[in-house]
């Protein structure tokens, strides 16, 4: 194997490929390496966790066909350093050269026979605007749990509605709901759990296009782009009955500037450490924030907004609370709760396409 390229194209290559590389690993350590294989003037570079695959296809200056398994998280890092220009790449035995400049790296190689092979799978395929999906990701992927102990809530469920497609993703302390009206992926009723991290991935390639592909199979799903294909198995099991956790009417309303709540949260926080809650302390009177770390002081700050309801005063996670009101898209943003340990609602004023739902924290 032997070709040339420009830094500026392996660098975007590897390092995204390198996503689907496991932390760990494991029982199989060909899975930590990225297999590059060159025929004529196509580079074909693959990145597997067998859950995760991500495939990118490129143009270089191909002078010798052949293909090697080079271990994923070495190679990007040396890519990144190297200076701008050509790079070259020059397979001898079991070991790669990387040429650029001055600098040299040889490279021992994993055993490309041992690496899994890939096929894409069919299915019914849908092409669908990429605009519209870039903000829907950023508001729902990130409400997704990290804990693979309940794989069920480590997925994003798309979902076939009468207007279009849903989003909906939680961790059993909050919950993101996103509706994209006019898009069909799916078929009346469908449902399908895809892992929040293969589309976190596909999050990062949506500006590549204005459009995307996807096909959905039995128990995978593909997303491509341009050169780049991204395939990861479906999550197989129920999603929580969501549409009941969502309080049908709260009594407590409150409307105010997004930028202004978010900046006094950040000030708030900084006597809000290890998790402790922020009280939010609402009435017709005043708003304002609350913040009470033991052994070290507290922090508050009164904040304007209009606001109508019972006295009440509620504690949230200021980390989920400032996730939700990043993602809002409105000036002016609705809090709406019942009580201080039901569930709260936030969302952008008059907009009805995204909900945030968040648990409230007890406390004393």
């Amino acid at each position: 194997m032997k070709f040339k390229c420009e830094k500026e194209t392996l660098e975007k290559t590897f390092s995204l490929a390198r996503r689907a590389t496991p932390n760990r690993s494991g029982t199989n350590p060909v899975l930590s390496g990225l297999y590059v294989e060159v025929k004529k003037n196509k580079l074909v570079v693959l990145g597997s966790d067998l859950d995760l695959t991500i495939r990118i296809e490129n143009e270089v200056g191909g002078e010798e066909d052949g293909k090697a398994v080079i271990p994923g998280a070495l190679l990007a890092d040396i890519i990144r350093v190297l200076d701008d220009g050509q790079i070259s790449f020059v397979l001898k035995d079991s070991e790669i050269q990387i040429k650029s400049g001055k600098s040299e790296f040889n490279l021992r190689t994993l055993p490309v026979d041992d690496f899994p092979r890939f096929e894409e799978p069919g299915g019914n395929k849908a092409t669908i605007e990429t605009q519209s999906l870039s903000n829907a990701f950023e508001q729902v992927v990130k409400a997704a749990s990290t804990d693979d102990a309940r794989p069920i809530l480590t997925g994003v469920l798309l979902s076939a509605e009468e207007n279009g497609l849903r989003l909906v993703a939680t961790d059993s302390y909050r919950m993101a709901i996103r509706d994209i009206p006019g898009t069909e992926i799916l078929g009346r009723d469908e449902i399908v759990l895809v892992p929040s991290r293969a589309l976190d991935v596909v999050k990062r390639i949506l500006d590549e296009d204005d459009h995307l592909d996807v096909v959905l199979g039995e128990k995978e799903a593909v997303f491509k782009i341009q050169n780049i294909s991204i395939v990861t198995r479906l999550i197989e099991g129920e999603f929580p009955n969501y549409k009941g956790l969502i309080p049908e009417k709260n009594k407590n309303k409150l409307v105010i500037n997004r930028e202004e709540l978010l900046s006094a949260l950040q000030r708030v926080k900084l006597l809000a450490r290890e998790a402790t809650p922020i009280r939010l302390l609402m009435s017709d009177k005043k708003i304002e924030l609350l913040a009470i770390e033991q052994d070290i002081g507290q922090a508050t700050e009164k904040i304007d907004g209009k606001y109508s309801g019972e006295e009440i005063t509620v504690a949230f996670n200021p980390d989920y609370l400032i996730d939700g009101l990043d993602v809002l898209t409105t000036e002016e943003i609705c809090l709406e709760t019942t009580d201080a340990l039901k569930p709260a609602i936030l969302k952008g004023l008059n907009e009805e396409i995204f909900l945030y739902l968040l648990m409230p924290v007890r406390v004393s």
